[in-house]
């Protein structure tokens, strides 16, 4: 007996030391553009230490069972499934390991079960990397794999070793009922004591500092804690009593348009609607004060209507597309691109104008599949869609995700300056070189990320002045916004600046150029837009005419993959959903604010879980 509880004993604690390891190999890999010291990583440690002892006792209860079963019987079929049980785990650690320490320069969040959301279009979800990247790291976590084998596999051969023979039917009883025993003790450390809170993510978060957070996490624990999740529906999140929620939502969004301050000259324009890859504002002169980097954007910000206080409401391109052409609110986890069975009863931009007589389509370069994208496009109103095996063999590969955005811009000048007189047009169109890798054909800037923004930039003012030119120009509104913001220059998701990103529209169908300095959201642009075309909105639920008198309550949301932030004319805050705190407190109110922000989230749940079924 003694031999088998020291085998278990350790290789509790062998899996352990290498979620230990993992930490410290997650934290040197991962180090640019985050300050710690030794004590950091010392309470890094520390802190993650009770989800790394929970989450090895879940990977040893196969070795315990058998043990169990060695009381009685030994044999090599006993060792065979040990030495196959170490190797797929050493295999699923190893994944886990490489997949969390290579993705959080691009993610800032831990792996969870979203990753494999993007394995349905695998050729789109390795187009942010090169093949000798993959190599690299495939090679990686083979010597994980085998290293991490190689070690469970010692603590199998010393219990071979001492060769434990079947027991007597007193040592046996005896054995039996100390086992039985401990299967209590390993289910309360599973789950993480005797209290109501089970083990969780938040339990290790302990520092101001998101990155030092992350650390601690255990990855293995949180891709499991995740899966129940990664669904077709939406986690429900039951913050507040039903009275509460329905107080704090009460006319925070009028479906309806009220006297609203015209900025037309016409109500039946065309319109284009250009979602810029990552444009974050901290890219843009006004918002982070760059001026050589998206030098023409910068100047239109002056020639057109430029909403200076509009903010995005989600992370990734899937959300912010059908956050803007749906006024849809985001989830931190969920994707709701990725449910057809919802987003076949979500309003539409295009749904709407298509209505009122609009013929409409829908520019992309890449793979027009990737996150089901072609689907919630088709089914939210646009007819005619143009996409990367549209172009030639050539011009597909012209750049890692596919169409360059120059010859994507060329396309859609050319569908502009073919309008019939007597039609009227809403096209769609998402860049997409502003990515990982940057692979983008000019260098103007030595930086490859600046510089891929310095290209989109180009691109934006060739095909403004070339479009200018043409007829159509007097008719035409263009609106540019960003799918979402980006991480950079210091600027995380916990950075009130992250999400702050440009919105401006142009063509000579504006009457004027204006600055509008009104807080909004990417959501808020359907019922803007349609409020302008003196079109019905009431169907966009969470969208918001912000140039109508109701509009009366100015506030920006965003969720990101483990939190929400809010802003108003009180401050901004930020509520982490892992540590169920607040993390960033800049607001007169931010227990108010973040209440706010809860009860949003609550409603948009509800909505999203229920739409459908009626």
């Amino acid at each position: 007996m003694k031999q088998r509880a020291l085998y278990l004993l350790t290789t509790y604690l062998l899996t352990v030391l290498i979620f230990v390891a993992a930490k410290l190999v997650f934290m040197w890999c991962n180090a640019e553009g985050h300050s710690f010291d030794v004590g950091d990583v010392f309470d890094v440690m520390v802190h993650g230490l009770t989800l790394d002892l929970s989450t090895a006792l879940y990977f040893l209860i196969v070795p315990f069972l058998l043990i169990m079963v060695s009381i009685w019987y030994t044999g090599r079929w006993l060792f065979r499934i040990l030495q196959g049980y170490y190797l797929l785990i050493s295999l699923a650690f190893a994944l886990a390991f490489v997949a969390d320490t290579s993705l959080y320069e691009f993610w800032q969040f831990k792996l969870d079960a979203s990753c494999l959301q993007y394995l349905e279009t695998p050729t789109e979800a390795m187009a942010s990397v090169s093949w000798g990247y993959i190599v690299v790291r495939l090679i990686i976590l083979l010597l994980v794999t085998v290293l991490m084998y190689k070690a469970y596999w010692l603590t199998v051969r010393s219990l071979r070793t001492v060769s434990p023979q079947p027991s007597d039917w007193k040592s046996a009883a005896f054995g039996l009922l100390a086992f039985l025993v401990s299967v209590p003790l390993l289910v309360i450390g599973i789950r993480g004591g005797l209290g109501e809170s089970t083990t969780n993510i938040g339990q290790v978060y302990y520092s101001s500092q998101q990155f030092l957070n992350h650390s601690a996490v255990n990855p293995v624990f949180s891709f499991l804690a995740s899966l129940e999740k990664n669904s077709s529906s939406v986690p429900e999140y039951k913050f507040m009593e039903e009275a509460e929620r329905a107080r704090l939502m009460a006319d925070i969004y009028p479906t309806t348009s009220v006297d609203s301050d015209t900025l037309l000259r016409t109500k039946t324009p065309h319109v284009i609607i250009i979602l810029l890859e990552s444009c974050g504002g901290i890219f843009t002169e006004d918002i982070g004060g760059r001026k050589e980097i998206m030098p023409n954007l910068n100047r239109y910000v002056h020639e057109g209507v430029y909403f200076s206080q509009f903010y995005a409401n989600s992370y990734r391109t899937d959300r912010g597309t059908l956050c803007t052409l749906s006024g849809y609110p985001s989830f931190p986890k969920s994707s709701v691109m990725k449910m057809p069975a919802k987003t076949r009863f979500l309003p539409g931009i295009a749904k709407s104008l298509r209505e009122a007589g609009y013929k409409t389509s829908y520019i992309y370069g890449g793979d027009i599949n990737f996150t089901n994208m072609r689907s919630y496009l088709v089914t939210t109103g646009f007819d005619q869609l143009c996409w990367q095996k549209d172009y030639s063999l050539e011009e597909q590969h012209s750049a890692n995700w596919g169409v360059r955005d120059d010859i994507t811009f060329a396309t859609l000048y050319e569908q502009i300056a073919g309008f019939k007189s007597d039609e009227h047009y809403l096209i769609g169109y998402s860049t997409l070189s502003s990515h990982e890798p940057w692979d983008v054909p000019t260098h103007e800037l030595k930086e490859e990320i600046p510089n891929a923004f310095h290209y989109l930039d180009q691109c934006i003012g060739t095909f403004i002045e070339k479009v200018r030119k043409t007829p159509q120009w007097d008719n035409l509104l263009i609106v540019l916004l960003p799918d979402h913001g980006f991480t950079y220059f210091g600027v995380s998701e916990e950075h009130e600046m992250h999400d702050h990103v440009p919105m401006l529209w142009l063509g000579g169908a504006l009457k004027e150029p204006r600055r509008i300095d009104v807080l909004c959201n990417q959501t808020d642009l359907p019922a803007t837009l349609l409020g302008q075309l003196g079109l019905p909105h009431d169907d966009f639920l969470f969208s918001r005419d912000v140039m109508s008198r109701n509009y009366t309550y100015p506030f920006a949301v965003h969720t990101y993959n483990n939190g929400i932030t809010m802003k108003d004319s009180t401050g901004f805050a930020v509520y982490d959903l892992n540590a169920n705190r607040i993390v960033v407190d800049k607001s007169t109110d931010s227990e108010a604010l973040i209440r706010r922000g809860m009860a949003i989230l609550q409603t948009a749940s509800e909505h999203i879980n229920q739409l459908g079924k009626q």
